[in-house]
């Protein structure tokens, strides 16, 4: 899928990228080893996404739209939820019995998450927040999500700017991490 434009296209390409990779999961077998590469590679897009959101596209939220600190911090704490989701995810292979439970608590709550902000928040910050400021946050997020850490950190910050000081370095961490250990890549 093609990543650019303003903020909210970008994200709303996340979100389908997430689903397909849902969907991918849902079409195998319970216990099929591509069950976890799959729930690592969702992992691994959620995070970088959940990052660059918290970074770039909640700040606007609190600044732009009626509101926005009650919606922002409702959101981070979706993202919170979904982290420590993600957390107890990695250390499960698809066999393992809690994996199926894990992942399927994952797929409800982000799921829950895009719908709302689908609906409501997107709507919501395209009506308040002028095209140039949404095309600058678009941009934002593309680079976040570059330098981004691709495993869950559920105790690291999750407001600015601590977490645009501290993501950076964690997200290089974990990318050598996983080139060594070639987490998300087929075998």
């Amino acid at each position: 899928m093609g990543h650019g434009g303003n903020v909210i296209d970008e994200l709303v390409t996340d979100h389908r990228e997430v689903e397909e990779l849902f969907g991918r999961i849902e079409g195998l077998t319970p216990g099929h080893k591509d069950r976890k590469l799959y729930a690592d590679q969702v992992t691994m897009e959620l995070v970088r996404h959940s990052v660059a959101e918290e970074a770039y596209l909640y700040p606007a939220v609190r600044r732009h739209v009626a509101g926005g600190d009650a919606i922002a911090d409702r959101e981070i704490d979706d993202h919170s939820k979904a982290e420590r989701i993600m957390k107890d995810l990695e250390g499960c292979d698809a066999g393992d019995p809690d994996f199926d439970r894990l992942i399927g608590m994952l797929m409800a709550e982000v799921r829950s998450h895009i719908a709302d902000e689908e609906s409501a928040l997107f709507p919501a910050l395209r009506a308040a927040c002028p095209p140039d400021a949404l095309d600058d946050l678009g941009d934002k997020v593309r680079q976040a999500k570059k330098l981004a850490p691709t495993r869950p950190h559920p105790s690291a910050p999750d407001k600015p700017p601590a977490n645009k000081l501290l993501a950076p370095g964690a997200g290089m961490v974990d990318r050598l991490r996983d080139a060594l250990s070639g987490r998300g890549k087929k075998d």
